[in-house]
């Protein structure tokens, strides 16, 4: 899960901006459960799109 568009309810901010103490904690514990979080989810989509024309490549070049 990322930070991006979580609100924060104690300052009522986005958790991103990190605003107050509650929302830089939330946002460290978040970054700290998952080593992917700060990919967004368009660079997921180009990274999949990137390793299947890869794998598209490679099955073209060994037949």
């Amino acid at each position: 899960m990322t930070c991006d568009r979580l609100v924060c309810a104690n300052c009522a901010g986005p958790v991103s901006e990190g605003r107050c103490p509650v929302c830089r904690a939330n946002r460290a514990r978040l970054q700290q459960e998952n080593p992917w979080s700060n990919i967004s989810p368009a660079a997921l989509i180009a990274l999949l799109v990137a390793l299947l024309t890869v794998a598209l490549v490679v099955e073209h070049a060994t037949a």
